[in-house]
């Protein structure tokens, strides 16, 4: 680095020199004393940019896709019964299983989910990335979860080529999975709703039926895949909606935010919102997996790790 002087620069020519006060800062030198040249600072200057692009493209690749942000948050709501105060809800989403993340992946995330020690476990869609077959190998894995309160789950767009395959598997490694319908799940007298809806871009969601069997009054979670859709579901007597699908846009850019959002995510993209009418809370999941591309940048995978209050 050039040291910084008080007079005329050393590049300027000899000519325009003459006559001048004589500076005794010598011109920037190297270790060794040579003189650095234009054509030096230009190639060291483009090797820096090019292994800052290696080692970004490296960290984006091989780095923040295998490093899990585990979010905590606490929600309260004056409709939660007290004897559901306290509970834990672990949420994930958009595993991707068969494009960047395979059985191995998958046990490390069981293993953050088992140490939160769960009461309850939500998963909201896109169990694979394309094939209902890549979840076989995965099937023991998410059976060795357990969560008294129940293990439930529900279908995203990647997940219906072949659903009644993909269903199945799910209901082997536990998980209840909810198309157009809810679960009452029961505690010290006292009971909540559980519901879920088919996908938005390849499913027909219906939260009439979805209600069907509901009391009226009860609190009700429900599971949506596309987070957008809780501006129609605010309608209805849901009292939190978790959702996954935007993937928190994969790669982020500073100032600008996620580059691209999948169609149901352009509003609700990351994190916790509340609609503009009923001020329903919506927690959009980042997500495991990835998908199209192999990257994440500055748009960690995510595990939420929600207490449930009595407000």
């Amino acid at each position: 680095m050039n040291k910084k002087s008080s007079g005329a620069s050393p590049d300027l020519p000899a000519a325009a020199a003459e006559g001048s006060t004589r500076y005794s800062t010598p011109p920037a030198q190297t270790g060794g004393g040579r003189k650095i040249t234009r054509r030096q600072f230009l190639t060291r200057g483009a090797a820096t940019l090019f292994g800052a692009g290696l080692l970004t493209s490296g960290y984006a690749w091989k780095g923040e896709p295998n490093w899990l942000d585990i979010t905590r948050l606490e929600l309260s709501f004056k409709e939660l019964p007290s004897a559901f105060a306290g509970t834990r809800l672990v949420h994930f989403s958009d595993v991707h299983l068969g494009f960047n993340k395979d059985v191995h992946d998958l046990k490390r995330l069981v293993g953050h989910i088992k140490e939160a020690q769960p009461d309850i476990i939500c998963f909201t869609g896109d169990i694979v990335d394309s094939y209902a077959e890549d979840l076989t190998e995965s099937v023991p894995v998410l059976a060795e979860l357990s969560a008294p309160l129940g293990k439930y789950a529900i279908l995203g767009n990647h997940d219906y080529k072949n659903t009644e395959l993909l269903t199945r598997l799910l209901n082997e490694a536990g998980f209840r999975v909810l198309r157009n319908q809810s679960y009452l799940v029961k505690q010290g007298g006292a009971s909540i709703a559980v519901a879920g809806l088919e996908d938005m871009l390849h499913g027909k969601p219906n939260p009439q039926a979805a209600l069907k069997d509901v009391p009226e009054g009860m609190f009700t979670l429900l599971m949506m895949h596309e987070p957008d859709y809780a501006d129609t579901v605010e309608a209805y007597p849901f009292h939190l909606q978790l959702s996954g699908h935007s993937h928190g846009g994969q790669i982020r850019l500073p100032f600008v935010g996620a580059a691209y959002t999948p169609y149901g995510s352009n509003k609700y993209i990351s994190g916790l919102y509340y609609t503009d009418k009923k001020r329903m809370p919506v927690y959009v999941n980042r997500g495991f997996g990835e998908t199209y591309m192999p990257f994440r940048f500055m748009c960690r995978p995510e595990l939420t790790i929600f207490t449930l209050r009595r407000a």
